[in-house]
């Protein structure tokens, strides 16, 4: 064989037949797949888009119908309805204080348990791991778990939002598979130097643990800042209302608004305000700020998400 044909041939990728890569069949799956890939897209985008454009334009209006892709009659006042509230910016903060701290105390109390569970001197380390998986199975109920909180004197507090979720069994079983594909070298030789467990975590374990400590992170926060059940159940006082349960309460009373005779002053105030175009509004103020931290995590997220998938 000569030498310019070995080289054409070793230039070839293997098990990719030549009229996938260059013919017509290949062409055909390319526009298939690109055509795909758009409508899919558009699918996953659009829902927030027109929201979006629902709330920018005049609630009246909206409700002619035909919104599609743009606001015809422009407007602030969903969003000026919105954030014109005194409580709305201690609820923001409470949120936020909220996301920060459950999301750090949940991060780090789950990677030790998880680091705990893959060490293997730890002769218990496999009925911890049983218990918490159970835990994921089998659950005493709502009722049983608020007499716990008012018996620990966590109701109408802070740390009700971040201490009942310290430990995550699912994102320990995330984090625990992730270690076991660590060298096993890298803690004994820190061991040897002298080093104790809380080192070997902190400066060894989690600087590798990057790509899973992201993806556990980012489902937290999204699950602390979307959460306001557990606010309405477990702080019912109030006092520590957090911006969701502002907003829900903010949609409740524009809903009351559109089925209650209001006083003129209101009725002045809202008379370009609908229902929709009020729930469009909250949407987007409770769904851009958590979809602005995504791009932060990305590269991580997607190289813990696929967490498993190959092995050797």
């Amino acid at each position: 064989m000569k030498d310019s044909e070995t080289r054409a041939v070793s230039t070839k990728r293997p098990g990719v037949a030549p009229y996938l890569r260059n013919g017509i069949g290949g062409k055909i799956f390319n526009v298939i797949n690109i055509t795909f890939m758009i409508l899919f897209s558009f699918a996953m985008i659009y829902p927030f888009w027109n929201q979006l454009i629902i709330a920018l334009n005049q609630g009246l209006d909206t409700q002619r119908g035909g919104l599609y892709f743009w606001p015809r009659v422009w407007t602030w006042e969903n969003f000026a309805f919105v954030f014109n509230r005194a409580d709305l910016m201690r609820g923001t903060v409470i949120s936020v204080l909220r996301v920060v701290v459950g999301t750090v105390t949940h991060v780090v109390a789950t990677g030790l348990l998880a680091y705990a569970t893959t060490v293997r001197g730890f002769s218990g380390r496999k009925v911890v791991r049983i218990a918490f998986i159970a835990s994921m199975y089998f659950g005493g109920g709502l009722i049983p778990f608020f007499l716990l909180l008012v018996n620990l004197g966590l109701i109408n507090t802070f740390h009700v939002y971040w201490l009942p979720g310290l430990f995550g069994a699912f994102n320990m079983l995330l984090m625990a598979s992730y270690i076991y594909g660590l060298p096993d070298s890298l803690a004994e030789s820190a061991r040897m130097d002298g080093a104790g467990d809380f080192t070997i975590f902190f400066k060894i374990i989690a600087p590798l643990c990057l790509p899973v400590i992201a993806v556990v992170s980012i489902m937290t926060a999204v699950g602390h800042w979307n959460s306001w059940f557990d606010v309405m159940v477990f702080n019912p006082g109030g006092n520590w209302d957090t911006l969701q349960m502002h907003l829900r309460r903010i949609l409740m009373e524009a809903e009351m608004a559109g089925q209650l005779l209001l006083d003129q002053q209101q009725q002045e105030a809202m008379r370009n305000l609908t229902t929709a175009s009020v729930r469009a509004a909250t949407t987007m103020v409770v769904t851009i700020p958590i979809v602005c931290v995504y791009p932060f995590f990305q590269k991580y997220f997607v190289g813990g998400i696929t967490l498993g998938s190959v092995k050797g």
